[in-house]
């Protein structure tokens, strides 16, 4: 029922929560999974992923008067399910009722993610490290750069929520995409599912773009020639070791003799022998 300039009364956040939890269990009940937002203390986010998308959203002015009200309504738990697939989100909001939202995704197109894969070539060294967020300022500068990076601008995103609100991006849309944030901060990897790509490929073609960048190796990743010198001098060393196994254990060999001298030593014991048969 619709009250007056069509708004629905207000509903507080405790109702929300008791209703968003009665409708969770009647889908559970169904068998169909639920995945709801939780946030726990004020920050929505508190990983690379999770701020990275929350920061993007931030930034475009035409998401700016619309995002605040959806930080409220995820950080008190309206957001009760959201499913994050390729090329699209799917969320059940809490509200005066319960609100069917759909975020829809552009993927990357493939000349912007070889690029990506390309300019990042080298510099991430496993897998971990990417889904943790542990690479170089100048990576994270190239994967979160405006409409180039990995991160949609607003005409990537199509928004829809079954509110009466006729505003696109109504708080239950709001809400949703702060969600999509917190979510990342435990799978980041689902950012590389919405966008319909291989994260491995950032890894994978690590490398190839190398030769054409005309850049010194950075010096971390160079073995100073001291430090080479000192790693075969340990390894002549250990070489040289007597064997340990048994087999001739204390003994050195023999220096083979060489050949002048061995010719010399024939002179001498001709000539003492031509002495001792003059004597006789």
């Amino acid at each position: 029922m619709y009250y007056e300039w069509g708004w629905r009364p207000y509903v507080s956040v405790a109702e929300r929560r008791r209703k968003a939890a009665r409708e969770m269990l009647k889908l559970q009940q169904k068998g169909r999974p639920v995945s709801p937002v939780v946030i726990e203390g004020r920050a929505i986010a508190k990983t690379f992923w999770g701020k990275a998308w929350c920061d993007n959203l931030e930034r475009y002015s035409d998401f700016a008067n619309r995002l605040p009200r959806g930080r409220t309504y995820v950080r008190n738990g309206s957001v009760m399910d959201l499913q994050i697939t390729p090329g699209a989100v799917k969320a059940l909001v809490s509200g005066s009722e319960i609100y069917q939202v759909a975020v829809k995704v552009t993927p990357v197109s493939k000349a912007r993610w070889v690029s990506l894969c390309k300019d990042c070539a080298g510099a991430i060294d496993s897998l971990v490290e990417l889904l943790q967020g542990r690479f170089s300022k100048g990576v994270m500068e190239r994967i979160c750069r405006e409409r180039t990076g990995l991160f949609p601008s607003p005409a990537e995103i199509k928004l829809s929520c079954s509110c009466p609100d006729w505003a696109s991006m109504c708080k239950h849309v709001a809400a949703v995409l702060y969600g999509i944030g917190a979510r990342l901060d435990r799978q980041p990897e689902l950012l590389f599912k919405l966008h319909q790509v291989d994260e491995k490929e950032l890894l994978a073609k690590a490398g190839k773009g190398i030769p054409l960048t005309r850049k010194s190796p950075a010096a971390e990743k160079m073995l100073a020639n001291e430090n080479l010198s000192e790693i075969f001098e340990l390894e002549m060393a250990a070489t040289a070791e007597p064997s340990r196994d048994g087999k001739g254990e204390g003994f050195e060999k023999e220096s083979p003799v060489q050949p002048a001298k061995r010719k010399r030593a024939k002179t001498t014991a001709k000539k003492k022998l031509k002495r001792k048969r003059g004597t006789a």
